[in-house]
């Protein structure tokens, strides 16, 4: 995403690349948005009624007579969300030890994160004395030293589904089971804008206990916590009242009722809204004011992204917003940035159009987050393609690289009502993968350096910037996993290529110039066969070599899409994952190995006893002293670290 100007200091995500035609005509068929893959800059609303303006100008050619986007609606290709990680690395003289993993505390392990220093939301997170998790709408506190459940708190029917901790404080991210908002849809029609509503709590851990709660309007995306400040990133989505055609309308009433609409709806309809619950009292209204939020120099005004503040010491109040007329998908951050990434994908398509294959291109916003208080922008830019997830972006020494793929998303992927008769796919063009190289110059991430060519005809399965080094792993029918040189961004370049069957969906930094992949193993026409480790030697990244391997046939691995289910204690070299097998009954276990040199061990499964509430299995490992934790939704197991003798069963009955 991209921005330059903003108010007050306040800073906000952007998104960027698709601009609308300043003249908007009242005709069925509006003039398609140009797109614009220059630099973006971001710009503030000189006032409330030239937003207002602004916004219904940009929404325009999206208008149909099923409301946003023609008879089709969109949904994200399993391309666009796959979680899986990724990797990238080179031939420097530290090469040997680039790879280096990041220092864990001595005693117990942590939130498996991307950045050192920069904490993740997950489902568990441990301070060696407690744990706590979040299972079944309930937050509960387990005590270490006597292995017993001390206190539960209920968070009603919210859906949680991940918290952060500091302290004796906990905020709990959870979707809200009654929007905020009726909806406006029909029950038979898909939304491209369905109601929903994300709801923070936060709760005292010692007096176990909810102090307050914020709800607003729209989709949570993601977070990041540095000390005692979280930072929590929505996407929210205008509500406006349109009609559908039915048995009285047809579709030409249809469309002319929701221009009307349109250009009748008031600046509220666009903001982002909120309900706040504190100290007893509550409160609600818009969130930001119009006057606080930037655009890109060309919106689509079909969404709006808003970055909330919070200190966890404290109140939750609204969360000091900073709001921008944009769209987003990817969050990453260090500990003085916060990056927003936006590719576009989420568009509504043209009404009445055929699908075009279009380039897409990926927007950039980097954002200061080394002060108190709201983040400030202070750069955005492009890069072609999409990315993969957080992991296909990294910062070091004030460079940013970036790993895309091109040519394997179109405008031709929509999820279609029944009684729409799809049309013929356009054939997407040749993919290709890149890393880009980006410097910060004045508000401008400018591009450095590039090197491309990676597994054409693939897409990326994973990445991993370490250091000076990178990792890419590409796949289709074979995986290659490239080696690559950032020491030099100006000229990045590949050093090393290994192919093997499979793929890593998730590469993990092993010391000693080595790396853990976890993924899929594969026949060498490309059909998955089950969950695969390796253990790479990258300590020669002119040669890449898998030293070893271990193939769980017919199973799958949460660590692949989702590297929080990923333990390894370098200490001793124990590495745990979640496992599902289809044998002869459908198995949940951890799978616990131990990388002993060269070689992976497999020192035995974790199992959990028979149970009531016995589903789904052990979905977090974590190492406190010499025991390791499994925590599932049906409750928690302790075993002793070496044999994996069960020493606990800590069933989660209330």
């Amino acid at each position: 995403m991209n921005g330059k100007k903003l108010l007050a200091g306040a800073a906000v995500l952007v998104v960027a690349g698709v601009s609308v035609s300043s003249a908007v005509r009242d005709e069925t068929l509006a003039p398609p948005p140009i797109v614009d893959y220059g630099p973006v800059r971001l710009v503030a609303f000189d006032s409330c009624d030239n937003a207002l303006t602004e916004l219904r100008r940009a929404m325009s050619p999206y208008v149909s007579a099923y409301g946003l986007g023609g008879q089709r609606f969109l949904t994200m290709e399993s391309s666009a969300t796959d979680n899986s990680a990724g990797v990238a690395q080179k031939n420097v003289p530290d090469a040997p030890t680039a790879a280096t993993p990041p220092t864990q505390q001595q005693g117990h392990s942590t939130t498996n994160v991307h950045e050192q220093g920069v904490d993740e939301p997950d489902i568990v997170k441990t301070d060696g004395k407690r744990v706590v998790s979040i299972a079944d709408g309930k937050l509960r506190v387990i005590d270490v030293a006597s292995r017993a459940i001390t206190g539960t708190v209920d968070l009603g029917e919210r859906r949680a589904s991940q918290l952060l901790v500091s302290g004796d404080r906990a905020l709990v991210v959870a979707d809200s089971p009654v929007p905020m908002l009726k909806p406006s849809l029909p029950p038979d029609r898909p939304s491209f804008a369905p109601e929903t509503a994300t709801e923070l709590v936060l709760v005292d851990l010692k007096g176990l206990k909810e102090i307050s709660s914020l709800k607003t309007d729209g989709f949570y995306l993601d977070a990041r916590q540095i000390g005692g400040t979280a930072r929590v990133v929505v996407r929210s989505q205008p509500r406006l009242p349109w009609v559908y055609p039915d048995q009285t309308t047809n579709e030409a009433g249809s469309l002319r009722r929701n221009k009307e609409i349109l250009q009748s709806e008031p600046i509220s309809s666009w903001l982002p809204r909120y309900e706040l619950t504190e100290n007893g009292a509550k409160s609600s209204g818009t969130l930001v004011d119009c006057a606080n939020v930037s655009r890109p120099t060309a919106p689509s005004a079909t969404s709006m992204l808003t970055v909330l503040t919070f200190e966890l010491s404290g109140q939750l109040g609204t969360g000091q917003p900073v709001s921008i007329v944009a769209d987003g998908d990817t969050v990453y951050g260090t500990d003085r940035s916060l990056y927003i990434a936006d590719d576009h994908r989420l568009l509504p398509e043209l009404p009445a159009r055929p699908p075009v294959q279009r380039p897409i291109t990926t927007a950039i916003h980097q954002f200061d987050i080394g002060n108190p208080g709201p983040p400030k922008h202070v750069a955005s830019g492009d890069v072609n393609g999409t990315l993969l997830n957080q992991y296909s972006l990294s910062e070091h020494e004030g460079v940013l690289r970036v790993a895309t793929t091109t040519g394997t998303e179109t405008r031709c992927c929509w999820r279609m009502p029944a009684d729409v008769v799809p049309q013929q796919d356009i054939a997407p063009a040749p993919s290709e993968s890149f890393v880009t190289t980006l410097r910060r110059e004045g508000n401008q991430l400018a591009k450095v350096g590039q090197v491309g060519g990676l597994g054409k005809g693939e897409r990326i399965y994973s990445v991993r910037f370490i250091g000076k080094l990178g990792y890419v792993v590409t796949f289709r029918q074979t995986d290659p996993l490239y080696t690559l040189d950032l020491s030099d961004p100006k000229q990045p370049r590949v050093t090393g290529e290994l192919k093997i069957t499979g793929f890593s969906a998730y590469l993990h930094p092993a010391g000693d110039g080595r790396l853990i992949g976890v993924g899929q193993e594969a026949t060498e026409q490309g059909r998955t066969t089950g969950t695969q480790v390796s253990l790479f030697d990258v300590a020669n990244p002119a040669s890449p070599q898998r030293l070893a391997q271990y193939h769980l046939p017919n199973s799958n691995s949460e660590a692949q899409f989702d590297p929080h289910a990923f333990l390894f204690w370098p200490q001793d070299g124990t590495l745990v994952i979640p496992v599902s097998a289809n044998r002869t009954n459908y198995e949940v276990s951890s799978l616990v190995l131990r990388v002993e040199g060269n070689q992976l061990r497999d020192t035995g499964r974790i199992v959990e006893p028979s149970s009531p509430n016995n589903y789904g299995g052990p979905r977090r490992t974590i190492v406190i002293g010499d025991q390791l934790w499994s925590i599932s939704n049906a409750g928690v197991q302790v075993t002793a670290r070496s044999g994996l003798a069960q020493q606990a069963w800590l069933p989660f009955t209330q």
